[in-house]
């Protein structure tokens, strides 16, 4: 076996570690040890971790390097990944970020964490997360913020901050995160990975705390585009007939692509920092010169849906925690702003649930349209880089937004709808903070959204930067 320094094996990709494994270079040990190591180094400063399995990691190496010699595992057989903490995990505590469920200890696996294991994937512990996925930026007051690695005094992004963090940081291939407002895609921009909330209802939430049951999504996070196709192709369910279903060996080389693009003229490029705009100018150079067309398209009713899919989130919150009985018996145990927003969605009447339902139905028959003229829409994934820990409201081009308003903003519309969506990172502000693209596409459309992004990684080193851990 050669030796691979710890750093060294830190950021391969999955395909590489799966290459250098089958080639007995390198053992699920190796890598096992090489994040546990890491996790013992950059946790303390990052936080990205709320529980780490090392025994059992260590036990499922051993299994993994088992299945290998037989030569047939799957691709993540002996990979290590990090779960998001609202996920049942057997055995281990799953607390979803908040001291009601400090004691949780699940007897079963969630369908995702079931079906990565099937795989043979290594669960390396849980991370970080706002409290009960009900915020953006992870500043999580019971067990601490989820640091950014890019610099550990700003935000993270949530609610899957500590899965961003993880993989930022070299910890892990991969990880799951969850996306009801934009929970998977906010940490992916913010920290420099990529997140992809699928079609809702491809991934199994089955095994997840919920945050609001017709708006959750459950989903993949990683460093490439690549990795993500290849933990997506793990855990999604059955496709309908006639769907394409992604396929990593695609995203290699895949050369001059002549999908369609859509550029929103409403909502999305409205109120985004110039630097961010820069970026996504130049991005949308980038896959015109990779073949694809460009064209403007109207999507009327988004600012009408802002609202509606507030009250949706609210009530459908509300009404889980009641009936777990967290409310209202143990509402001093909530954060302040957790606890404010369960408080608001007592407030929602039916009548205003039902309306939102209504423009929900409206705004998805509106993206399908133009789903019948373009492949995807082009994005930003957020109007600005990470706030600082700490910082409620952030300057958009001299105009001041609540940091919750600015984050969640341009995520949200795909979860109303269910539409699919990638972010990618897509450049750097002059302090050195990620930036991200975000591609919204059609039901069932995650195999162009993926070949999509592939071929802007595949142009591009953005992807490749990594932030000074020293």
């Amino acid at each position: 076996m050669h030796r691979i320094s710890e750093s060294g094996l830190a950021f391969l990709s999955i395909e590489q570690a799966a290459r250098l494994l089958r080639k007995r270079e390198i053992r699920p040990s190796d890598l096992v040890e090489a994040a546990l190591a890491r996790i013992g180094r950059f946790n303390p400063r990052f936080n990205a971790f709320l529980t780490v399995a090392s025994e059992s990691a260590r036990s499922e190496a051993r299994r993994a390097e088992k299945l290998l010699r037989q030569r047939h595992s799957h691709l993540l057989c002996g990979i290590p990944v990090s779960i998001k903490d609202n996920f049942w995990t057997r055995g281990i505590r799953t607390t979803a970020g908040s001291p009601i469920l400090s004691d949780f200890v699940p007897d079963n696996d969630s369908d995702v964490v079931a079906k990565l294991k099937q795989a043979g994937a290594i669960v390396l512990g849980k991370t970080n997360m706002h409290e009960f996925a009900y915020g953006i930026t992870n500043e999580n007051p019971h067990f601490g913020p989820a640091r950014n690695p890019w610099d550990p005094d700003r935000v993270t992004g949530g609610s899957s901050g500590g899965s961003a963090a993880a993989l930022a940081a070299g910890i892990g291939y991969g990880a799951t995160g969850t996306d009801t407002g934009g929970s998977i895609r906010i940490p992916s921009a913010l920290c420099g990975v990529v997140g992809l909330k699928p079609t809702f209802g491809l991934v199994s939430v089955e095994g997840v705390i919920p945050l609001a049951k017709t708006l959750d999504h459950a989903g993949p996070m990683a460093r490439t585009v690549a990795d993500v196709s290849i933990l997506l192709e793990a855990i999604a369910g059955e496709y309908p007939r006639g769907a394409a279903r992604p396929n990593h060996r695609k995203l290699r080389k895949i050369g001059r692509l002549k999908f369609r693009l859509g550029w929103p003229e409403q909502y999305f490029f409205e109120r985004i920092d110039p630097e961010v705009q820069q970026a996504i100018d130049l991005a949308a150079k980038c896959l015109e010169s990779r073949g694809m067309k460009i064209r403007e398209v109207s999507l009327p009713g988004l600012d009408a849906s802002v609202e509606p899919s507030t009250s949706i989130a609210l009530a459908e919150a509300t009404q889980y925690h009641l009936s777990q009985g967290h409310l209202p018996a143990h509402s001093s145990k909530f954060s302040d702003d957790v606890r404010h927003r369960l408080e608001l969605g007592r407030e929602i009447r039916a009548v205003d649930y039902l309306n939102a339902l209504e423009v929900k139905r409206s705004l998805t028959r509106e993206f399908d349209a133009v789903f019948e003229e373009v492949d995807a829409i082009l994005a930003p994934t957020l109007p600005v880089a990470a706030p600082g820990i700490g910082d409620r409201e952030v300057s958009i081009a001299g105009e001041k937004e609540t940091v919750r308003s600015a984050l969640v903003r341009l995520n949200r519309p795909a979860n109303l709808t269910g539409h699919p969506a990638i972010s990618v990172p897509c450049g750097f502000t002059r302090a050195a903070l990620p930036i991200g693209l975000q591609l919204i596409g059609p039901y069932w459309g995650e195999a162009k959204l993926l070949e999509i992004a592939g071929a802007f990684e595949e142009a591009t080193e953005w992807h490749n930067r990594r932030p000074s851990l020293a």
